[in-house]
């Protein structure tokens, strides 16, 4: 693994278009601009993983090297970033290679924009498993929930993932879809929230609730959805994806704290 892989440019499926028209009307109502002056924040309680990461933390304090793939669609890939280095995992990058500056750091971006989970499954064995990761981050549901994917079949593929990934001694966070105008128009965006976190749960593996974390943003700290939101009321700016890279390296922190712990 070197590093971070920028993958293909992300391509916007057409049906989604029609959903999230009205959303990105209310984001560009909102000021723009203003993500310079927010504050990344979130509570401790919120960046508790569920879990604790043992292998990761031995790759970090004896290999010294950790090899992390970031699965999922275009909030991994980057869609709304002004430049493919200000995605969520090259943040994350930057942000660990801080924390644990006696080691060196990979982090591989494998998203694809517009894919849903089936779609991920079936690269599993191209793109992640070649890479022999100690750290799996998989950000899913969005695609699901804006194209009302059968809640049953997405929680099953999802538990297939995670255990195809485990089998392989691959550690697993599922990160949750984000809270944005688009997602919030859905008539059930909590069964596909649900399904993650019962899996989660049930398998025994991380969960990193961006839809949480994000929610808090815009009602705790009063943010417009314009500081963390592009105008398309879905994708996040630069701000909003610093700021999950930066949450999700200390979320893996504080797990593999609890894991020297144990």
């Amino acid at each position: 693994m070197k590093g971070i892989e920028l993958a293909e440019s992300w391509r916007p499926a057409a049906s989604r278009a029609g959903r999230i028209a009205a959303a990105a009307l209310a984001v560009a109502l909102l000021a723009p601009g203003l993500g310079q002056a927010a504050e990344c924040v979130a509570r401790p309680e919120l960046l508790d993983l569920g879990t604790v990461l043992p292998k990761t933390r031995a790759a970090i304090e004896l290999t010294k090297e950790v090899d992390i793939v970031a699965l999922g669609s275009s909030s991994t890939e980057g869609y709304g970033a002004s430049t493919r280095l200000r995605t969520y995992p090259a943040e994350l990058l930057r942000a660990l290679s801080l924390l644990f500056p006696g080691a060196r750091v990979n982090v591989l971006n494998k998203g694809i924009g517009g894919q849903q989970v089936d779609a991920m499954l079936e690269r599993l064995d191209r793109d992640v498993f070649p890479e022999t990761p100690d750290l799996v981050i998989w950000q899913l549901g969005t695609n699901a929930a804006l194209r009302r994917y059968n809640i049953d079949s997405f929680r099953r593929l999802v538990a297939e993932g995670v255990d195809r990934m485990r089998s392989r001694g691959i550690e697993v966070i599922l990160m949750t879809p984000q809270y944005a105008p688009a997602v919030l128009a859905l008539p059930n965006e909590e069964e596909y929230l649900d399904a993650i976190a019962t899996v989660a749960r049930e398998r025994g593996v991380g969960l990193f609730d961006r839809f949480g974390i994000m929610k808090e943003w815009f009602d705790r700290e009063q943010m417009a959805y314009a500081e963390f939101l592009v105008r398309d009321g879905l994708h996040l700016n630069d701000f909003g994806y610093q700021c999950i890279g930066r949450l999700m390296a200390q979320a893996i922190e504080q797990a593999i704290e609890q894991a020297v712990r144990r």
